[in-house]
C-alpha cells in the first residue's frame, strides 16, 4: 500500500458522503473502496508513503499490522519532539510500534525482489522522502512521484513549496528521477496534478 489518503475515513460523516473541507474535497473514503476490491487493511503485508505529510499519510493507523517501509530520516521527522511542517502525528501514531523495514538512504530497494515494485530514495520535499516505480505487465512502467512535483508546470524549474525541507536536495533528487525517466521510460504520475489524475482509473477499477 502506498500512501493512505488525504482524510482519514473517521473524519467522514457517518452516511459516507464526500468529505468538503476548503481545498480538500475528498468522495470516498479509503477502508471501503479496497474493499471494493476485496481487500481488507488486514490482507496488507507492506505499507509505505511518499512522505509524512498529512494529505499522504491521513489513514497510517488502519495499516499498523503491516510492515512498515520507512527510511531512518523520515522516520525520525516523523516522531521528533521538534516542529515539522504538514505533520499530524496522531494520524501514523500507531505505526511506532509496527514492524519496520528500514530502507537504505541512498539506494533503490525492491520490495519483493523481482523488480516490479521499488522504492526510490528522493529525499527534499522532506528528510526521507521517496517515490515509487512500478513495473506493470500491460500498462508498462509507471513512477509515482509523491511531492517531487505538484504540478507538470514545475518540472525543469526550480521552483519548490515554501516549506522544502532542503531545496538543494529536491532538485537533485529531481535531476536524478528525470534521468532515470528518459532510461526506463516510465509514464510519470504527478499525485497533486488534478487535471492529469482526473483521467486516471479510479477504484474498482485497476492497472495491469
Amino acid at each position: 500500500m502506498w500512501d493512505v489518503g488525504t482524510v482519514p475515513d473517521s473524519d467522514f460523516k457517518p452516511d459516507g458522503s464526500p468529505y468538503v473541507q476548503g481545498m480538500m474535497h475528498v468522495d470516498k473514503q479509503l477502508k471501503p473502496q479496497l474493499e471494493a476490491i476485496g481487500y481488507e487493511p488486514a490482507d496488507i503485508k507492506y505499507v509505505s508513503f511518499s512522505h509524512y505529510h498529512i494529505d499522504h499519510t491521513a489513514n497510517a493507523n488502519m495499516f499498523a499490522g503491516s510492515t512498515w517501509l520507512v527510511s531512518q530520516a523520515e522516520r525520525d521527522i516523523m516522531f521528533s519532539d521538534k516542529p515539522a511542517p504538514v505533520r499530524v502525528e496522531k494520524n501514523y501514531s500507531a505505526l511506532k510500534d509496527s514492524k519496520t523495514t528500514i530502507l537504505p538512504a541512498t539506494s533503490d530497494y525492491d520490495v519483493f525482489g523481482d523488480g516490479t515494485v521499488i522504492i526510490k530514495p528522493a529525499p527534499g520535499h522532506t528528510p526521507g522522502h521517496q517515490v515509487l516505480f512500478l513495473k506493470l505487465p500491460k500498462t508498462g512502467p509507471v513512477l509515482i512521484a509523491g511531492d517531487l512535483y505538484h504540478y507538470n508546470e514545475e518540472r525543469n524549474t526550480d521552483h519548490v513549496p515554501s516549506f522544502e525541507y532542503n531545496k538543494e536536495q529536491s532538485l537533485a533528487s529531481r535531476a536524478k528521477i528525470e534521468e532515470f525517466l528518459k532510461t526506463s521510460g516510465a509514464q510519470l504520475w504527478i499525485e497533486h496534478d488534478y487535471a492529469a489524475n482526473a483521467k486516471l482509473k479510479k477504484s474498482p477499477a485497476y492497472y495491469e
